[in-house]
């Protein structure tokens, strides 16, 4: 059964940092790429950062680009979300994506 768990999520204060989890199994992970999303309460899910399956190529939304960072360890089966600067905006339910798959998705709450 193919499986993506996302962790990390929590409740920080506007400028803070968190570091979210993106553990999977079931399928072969290092042959795709994984990608993070996040819906706001009455809004659109949204794509803000993917990573490439080999190489380490990195896509970052202009809403989240140079404060947030993905990788990736393949012997783990383990993405991450390194999320720095954070602000109320972010506030959202963040899930990871791959294999066609959807996790259930952390609640991350930024107050300010």
């Amino acid at each position: 059964e193919v499986q993506l768990v996302e962790s990390g999520g929590g409740l920080v204060e506007a400028g803070g940092s968190l570091r979210l989890s993106c553990a999977a199994s079931g399928f072969t992970f290092d042959e795709y790429a994984i990608g993070w999303f996040r819906q706001a309460p009455g809004k659109e899910r949204e794509g803000i950062s993917c990573i490439s399956r080999s190489d380490g190529t990195t896509y970052y939304d202009d809403s989240v680009k140079a404060r947030f960072t993905i990788s990736r360890d393949n012997a783990k089966n383990t993405v991450y979300l390194q999320m720095n600067n954070l602000k109320p905006e972010d506030t959202a339910v963040y899930y990871c994506n791959a294999y066609n798959t959807w996790g259930r998705g952390t609640q991350v709450t930024v107050s300010s």
